[in-house]
């Protein structure tokens, strides 16, 4: 357990109680709820818990990832209920209900576990309970939670679980970076109170676009603001330093989840998460020695298999053969499609594991974001894609110049001429989009701590073989703010909207210079970007109609 300062401790206190979604199991008989039997009474105190509460993840049209994490050891056990519109559950014919009991959580993923939850009719919501059931089988504390499965691709079929016509329409918001630059979580304002504004839109799912956490970016107990305010931080030992072991990775992960707005999202929202360079450190590549005095290990490549270890433990990501081991850990592929049916397919991409080296230089030869393998997936999965909208979630962004000292960390090299180095790759997919006839294809990232929309074009570029595009930004949703960057010409973007704090690295005190991103999908497959800060205030919004 996280060593916590005295005022810490109670803050704590006060965030878990806030919560409202672990309850105790309420007693049935013997095989009539699905869970099993309760805890009796006089066992009420060796309950097995739910410390960080319980996520969704990577729900498509058929299946999703059920999460959470026990206070010791034990089985994961959920019961899945279909649910209408209004909450209820649905009875009678058609009825959905489903018990499934998952792996043990053990020491060794740091008592996190994760169900599969497949063959889930289409077009549904589901109310699911979780609990932890210890060796003699007895459930612990149990938590609530909800999530939808998207319309198939008939989307004019019908759903048992709904008990009639499945809706076409959905929505989603997407942001990045949590808890950075200083700024954790703040009790006095109400915590990470921009993802109950997130949470308020009721989307039907959420994509976290990278830096989940800060594993480089210690907290300070108090932060005096330029104005003089003060900041005061929940701190807990492992995010009192960067973190080097995979405790301390871990303890990262932990310590967000110990937000109370953060827990019901979760709760309610399944996520499709992307991990960027703060879940191990900033701009790193593969190769680096760290010249940083705050480590002992400075070896990059074993600060990130820690890293990953961590942020794979604590997100609910789809991995058959790393569950089937019993583990949130698959050292090698995390990039991946979900579908959502016949308006929308995801391409959720990894560009931090593939990486090349950050130069000052112009590389003639190209050098990699993707890599070849994850660069012909992506080709050849949007070019089969039969879905509306193939949307790419991107954890940087194309042409925005993000420096790294004298060097580039993102694909653009702050050059306005022909494609070199990274750029080379992104050439080479865009140019292959062109060529197949791909249309209505959109780019979602974060990353830059600001939020903006810019639309890359040809007539305006130095490389011109390609069709035209948006790219929408967002972020952060808790941490500090910067921004807006300047642009690389060589895509030709046109920076439509732009909008950052009033000053760099501003707290998210105010709510307005955070910002997260809200997509609607109607029926009628109208595509409608907002962009919103921290307070749910939308600032931009675009239209965009499919290309038939």
């Amino acid at each position: 357990m996280a060593h916590i300062s005295r005022r810490s401790l109670v803050l704590g206190s006060l965030a878990a109680g806030a919560t409202g979604l672990a309850a105790a199991v309420t007693a049935t008989p013997a095989g009539a709820s699905g869970l099993l039997r309760p805890a009796a009474p006089s066992l009420v105190r060796s309950r097995l818990s739910l410390p960080s509460g319980i996520q969704f993840g990577d729900a498509g049209t058929d299946s999703a990832v059920l999460w959470s994490r026990s206070s010791g050891p034990g089985r994961l056990v959920a019961k899945l209920r279909a649910v209408d519109a209004q909450g209820a559950v649905i009875r009678g014919k058609g009825a959905f209900q489903r018990t499934l009991r998952g792996p043990w959580a053990t020491e060794d993923s740091d008592f996190t576990a994760k169900i599969a939850a497949n063959r889930l009719p289409s077009g549904s919501r589901f109310a699911v309970t979780m609990a932890f059931e210890d060796e003699h089988g007895t459930l612990g504390e149990a938590a609530d939670g909800t999530f939808t499965t998207a319309a198939g691709p008939n989307a004019a079929g019908r759903s048992p679980a709904r008990g009639g016509d499945v809706p076409r329409g959905q929505s989603f918001v997407w942001t990045g970076d949590t808890a950075g630059q200083g700024w954790g979580i703040n009790e006095e304002i109400g915590g990470m109170f921009a993802y109950s504004a997130m949470r308020a839109t009721k989307p039907d799912f959420f994509v976290h676009s990278g830096d989940t956490v800060y594993a480089d970016g210690p907290l300070e107990e108090t932060v005096v603001e330029p104005d003089g305010q003060v900041w005061r931080n929940l701190v807990t030992e492992e995010v009192s330093k960067v973190a080097e072991t995979l405790d301390e990775f871990r303890g990262n992960h932990r310590y967000n989840l110990m937000d109370a707005n953060v827990r019901a999202f979760y709760s309610e929202v399944p996520v499709i998460a992307q991990w960027d360079d703060h879940e191990t450190t900033n701009n790193w590549w593969h190769g680096e020695i760290l010249e940083d005095d705050r480590y002992t290990v400075r070896d990059v490549d074993t600060l990130a298999a820690r890293g990953r270890r961590a942020w794979q433990e604590y997100q609910p990501i789809a991995n058959p053969r790393a569950m089937a081991r019993g583990t949130g850990f698959e050292p090698a592929r995390i990039y991946r499609k979900i579908e959502r049916g016949a308006q929308l397919d995801l391409f959720c991409l990894d560009m931090r594991t593939f990486k090349s080296e950050n130069t000052a230089g112009l590389e003639s030869h190209a050098t990699s974001i993707l890599g070849e393998e994850q660069l012909q997936w992506l080709i050849k999965g949007v070019k089969k894609s039969k879905a509306t909208w193939k949307v790419i979630l991107a954890d940087l962004p194309l042409g925005i110049i993000v420096p790294d000292g004298d060097a580039q960390e993102s694909i653009s090299n702050a050059d306005h001429g022909a494609p070199l180095g990274r750029e080379l790759e992104l050439a080479r997919l865009l140019k292959a989009f062109k060529a197949a006839g791909v249309k209505n294809i959109v780019w979602l990232t974060a990353d830059v701590h600001y939020c903006a929309a810019h639309h890359y074009s040809p007539e305006r570029a130095a490389f011109t073989d390609f069709d035209p595009f948006w790219e929408f930004v967002a972020g952060p949703i808790s941490a500090g703010s910067f921004g807006p960057n300047k642009m690389d010409g060589t895509f030709g973007p046109d920076v439509v909207f732009a909008k950052a704090g009033e000053r760099p690295n501003q707290s998210p005190r105010d709510g307005k210079s955070q910002f997260f991103g809200h997509v609607a999908l109607d029926e009628a497959d109208t595509f409608t970007v907002s962009l919103r800060n921290g307070l749910g205030e939308t600032v931009f919004t675009r239209i965009l109609t499919p290309e038939r």
